[in-house]
């Protein structure tokens, strides 16, 4: 007579491979801050996004930024109206470093509050996308209000209008400064290690320490 036994229950098996110590298999990194896909394309559309409001930047300079008209004489140039101020140059570069660094602030604000791309990557991509925007607007600038060429001066009775121009170009550094130090702001407020990012899909919690599972024993066959 066979009496065979069915085999005992198989144990379910761990969703994650044990290691040699009986621990789950953890990955190495700090949680929520690892570079994905969807990282690197955040970070690119970052970038373009921060170029393109860089035209609306060099709009708004080229609408605020202080210009005079003079009218061309046979003894040079003479202003219409009141003399400008000597300070005329000088208030280009002023009003373009508050439109950068009031787009830096904007900017680091949003970015810091959009939490599920939050961390290294995304800081560098504000930083860059900062600077892209400053140099579209500084260009803008320039084309849109170029200075009078040597034909118009040239020109008796001609009426000319000051070019608009940067002065320093150190003034490219004002936005990705200002968003940076905003975001940097707001990391060090934040205690947590993986700055309170909300990842798509976030990692399983490691489950308490167990050791291997044993073998399951063949069926017993008795005769």
């Amino acid at each position: 007579m066979t009496d065979a036994h069915p085999p005992g229950p198989v144990p379910p098996f761990a969703t994650e491979p044990p290691s040699l110590d009986g621990a789950p298999a953890r990955r190495t990194g700090v949680p929520g801050l690892r570079v994905s896909r969807g990282d690197l394309r955040s970070a690119l559309l970052t970038v373009l996004a921060l170029a393109l409001c860089g035209l609306a930047a060099g709009g708004l300079w080229i609408w605020l930024a202080p210009r005079a008209d003079y009218r061309v004489t046979s003894t040079g140039v003479e202003p219409i109206g009141a003399a400008p101020s000597s300070e005329l140059l000088m208030a280009d570069d002023g009003v373009f470093v508050l439109i950068m660094a009031g787009l830096g602030l904007v900017a680091g604000i949003v970015l810091w509050l959009h939490r599920r791309r939050r961390g290294a990557l995304t800081l560098t991509a504000l930083a860059t996308g900062m600077l892209a925007a400053g140099v579209v607007a500084w260009q803008l600038g320039e084309w849109a209000g170029p200075r009078p060429t040597r034909a118009q001066l040239a020109d008796v009775g001609t009426t000319v209008t000051t070019g608009l121009s940067l002065g320093a170009t150190a003034a490219l550094a004002v936005g990705p400064f200002v968003a940076v130090l905003v975001y940097l702001i707001g990391s060090t407020l934040t205690s947590r290690e993986d700055l309170r990012r909300e990842d798509p899909q976030p990692e399983p919690e490691p489950g308490p320490l167990r050791p291997p599972l044993p073998p399951v024993p063949p069926p017993v066959t008795r005769t």
